[in-house]
């Protein structure tokens, strides 16, 4: 099967190449898809450059999730068939034409939705969940800071917290940016700040008179640490979803202990099968009704050919896609 090849391992996007690879076996309770789109995470990049790679027994190819058809079934499975199309997150393996996907994550892909849109659904509106939410405890009427809004978990997160009462602040890089994802919230419930040419922490504190926010879902880690702290309020609840600012900082334990904050971590690839199928019960269970009647949506910025993975890779790295990027396949 044709497939995005790291060659050699380490380096830019010029590293992948479109190459032959086998063709995977499922086990008895996997399907095996018939991929016809993936979708673009920083962790693609990350192992693109040899620096997070896959848990033992996945997929050494990039693609954390799919969207396609069932092409084979192991011999434990009875509640799908050949043909049927599904989307799901997986460990490894998205960027090429075929990739195992547990039964148990697989989620049929309504009618008429692309498979660019079932694509774009798993790993941000998951991550969005188990962060803001699971972890997180956002509920009606507390306050949530949300930064990279423009990104694929932002956008998500954005519409989820929203669409259950809450008032949304979030973080960007630009003044397109920060009007599209303004625009994903419902009346007036979200309210954008650009990274670049504002201090958040001054501006988070201005905008909800010196109060703070309840929850901060953050991507920086290390160096927005301080500032998350002080943003939060009493009892506020601060998750770590990447580290892309650095992982090790001082902290102020002092703050900490004074207003009873909780400091947590959060990461989907490297959880056990168990644990995926129970985050995929929990999006479906309070998420999934809302994507059908369209309160939410998965937010697309583009789409290349899976034989333009460098070029997909080089827009994400640049930071100027609003949303998901995807792959498709022919």
């Amino acid at each position: 099967m044709r497939a995005v090849l790291i060659r050699p391992p380490g380096g830019g996007p010029e590293v992948l190449q479109i190459g032959e690879a086998p063709l995977p076996e499922p086990g008895p309770e996997q399907l095996l898809v018939r991929v016809r789109a993936t979708a673009l995470n920083r962790a693609d990049t990350l192992q693109r450059r040899g620096h997070y790679p896959p848990p033992p027994g996945e997929s050494g190819i990039l693609g954390l999730e799919l969207a396609g058809e069932v092409a084979g079934l192991g011999g434990a499975v009875s509640d799908f068939k050949v043909g049927d199309c599904v989307f799901g997150l997986i460990g490894g393996g998205g960027y090429a034409e075929f990739a195992l996907l547990d039964h148990r994550m697989a989620i049929p892909i309504p009618p008429g939705w692309s498979f660019e849109q079932g694509a774009a659904i798993a790993e941000v509106f998951y991550t969005a969940n188990e962060t803001i939410f699971v972890q997180g405890g956002l509920a009606a009427g507390e306050t949530v800071l949300i930064h990279a809004g423009g990104s694929g978990v932002g956008t998500a997160g954005i519409q989820m917290a929203s669409a259950i009462g809450a008032r949304v602040l979030f973080t960007a890089g630009s003044e397109d940016k920060i009007a599209r994802a303004q625009e994903l919230g419902r009346g007036g419930s979200v309210t954008g700040i650009n990274y670049k040419t504002q201090d958040f922490q001054q501006e988070v504190m201005r905008r909800t008179d010196n109060q703070g926010v309840d929850v901060v879902l953050d991507f920086l880690a290390a160096s927005y640490l301080a500032k998350n702290l002080a943003v939060l309020k009493v009892r506020g609840r601060l998750i770590i979803a990447a580290l892309m600012g650095g992982s090790k900082a001082e902290i102020d334990l002092a703050l900490v202990q004074r207003k009873r904050l909780s400091v947590m971590g959060s990461a989907l690839r490297s959880r056990t099968l168990a644990e995926k199928r129970e985050v995929t019960a929990r999006f479906r269970e309070r998420w999934w009704p809302l994507l059908l009647d369209g309160r939410i949506r998965p937010i697309i910025d583009r789409s290349f050919p899976l034989e333009k993975a460098r070029a997909a890779h080089e827009l994400m790295e640049s930071n100027r896609n609003f949303g998901k990027i995807i792959l498709t396949v022919s």
